[in-house]
């Protein structure tokens, strides 16, 4: 048995022709690479432009925006994965992208468990796109994120506080929490809490101030304004006042209680109705207190020094 002996001409002499075959395949398919480049890039233009005419035309009718907004990036996805299929031909890959799909499920189903939170979130978004009871411009709360929503994608809601800062929040939040709504309804409810003195006459508070706000706050049928009287509080007698406005955001609510309190003190004054604040007796009956003039204190302290 003869030995190999190994030289690094031999090694050499291989790696060049290695390298010009494969220097061969690559000048062969640089025209199919060209056109498969060229073929993505013109399907990604065409899949832009039906994703803007499918959201301004095809989808028109559809009044929810964050629907419209989804079904639009569902046909950008997909004339983009056509493009791509289409160029792999070209390349004349079928072969590999055949083997890739078919290793794909085996690895589908692991990447599946190891991103059960974002698959979550993405099939929560595609839910919530499609559900009526979260809207574009909705003021909603949800689990203590309160804002407008300003989009709705396969992932998360983009919230826009009041204060103008944004918060992303997971769509699996909204699936599987209760959140409100605040703009799902027209007209909504608030209350006022205020106090009177103890001397005053409740009856005529209850309908002073029933009148003032049935007079400034349309009440609708079926609707009304509610009082009542809640406690003997340590200075007052406490009352809340319940009445309907038109409001689907916050800052009307904030607005008619702010008139609503100025209301109710002005025409208190008016009456001589008392709004008391807290008061606080202190009792020094069983305490001696004595105050000396500070010379006559510090002569006691000598002689209490000099006693010692």
């Amino acid at each position: 048995m003869e030995d190999t002996k190994f030289t690094i001409h031999d090694a050499i002499s291989g790696l060049w022709t290695k390298l010009d075959g494969w220097l061969d395949a690559i000048i062969l398919k640089l025209p199919n690479f060209i056109v498969a480049i060229l073929i993505m890039v013109i399907f990604y233009f065409i899949a832009k432009g039906l994703k803007k005419f499918a959201h301004k035309v095809l989808f028109k009718r559809v009044s929810d925006e964050s629907i419209k907004q989804v079904l639009s990036k569902l046909i950008y996805a997909i004339v983009l994965l056509i493009g791509f299929f289409i160029a792999l031909g070209v390349m004349q890959l079928d072969k590999v992208l055949t083997s890739v799909l078919a290793g794909a499920g085996v690895m589908g189903l692991a990447i599946g468990f190891a991103l059960q939170g974002t698959l979550g979130n993405t099939v929560s978004g595609f839910m919530l796109s499609f559900q009526p009871k979260v809207r574009i411009g909705d003021f909603i709360d949800a689990q203590g994120n309160i804002g407008y929503v300003e989009e709705i994608d396969l992932r998360n809601v983009t919230l826009r506080q009041p204060d103008n800062d944004y918060v992303i929040v997971p769509n699996k939040i909204f699936a599987e929490n209760p959140f409100t709504n605040y703009s799902w309804t027209e007209r909504g409810r608030i209350s006022v809490s205020c106090g009177v003195g103890y001397e005053d006459d409740l009856e005529k508070v209850e309908n002073l101030v029933v009148k003032i706000i049935s007079e400034n706050f349309e009440q609708r049928a079926n609707e009304g304004v509610e009082f009542f009287f809640t406690e003997f509080g340590d200075s007052s007698i406490n009352f809340m006042v319940r009445f309907w406005i038109t409001s689907q955001k916050p800052k009307p609510k904030y607005e008619a209680q702010h008139k609503a309190i100025k209301l109710i003190k002005k025409h208190f004054d008016e009456a001589g109705i008392n709004i008391p604040f807290p008061i606080r007796t202190l009792d020094f009956a069983k305490n001696k207190l004595r105050m000396e003039p500070q010379e006559q204190q510090s002569n006691s302290e000598e002689k209490n020094n000099n006693q010692d």
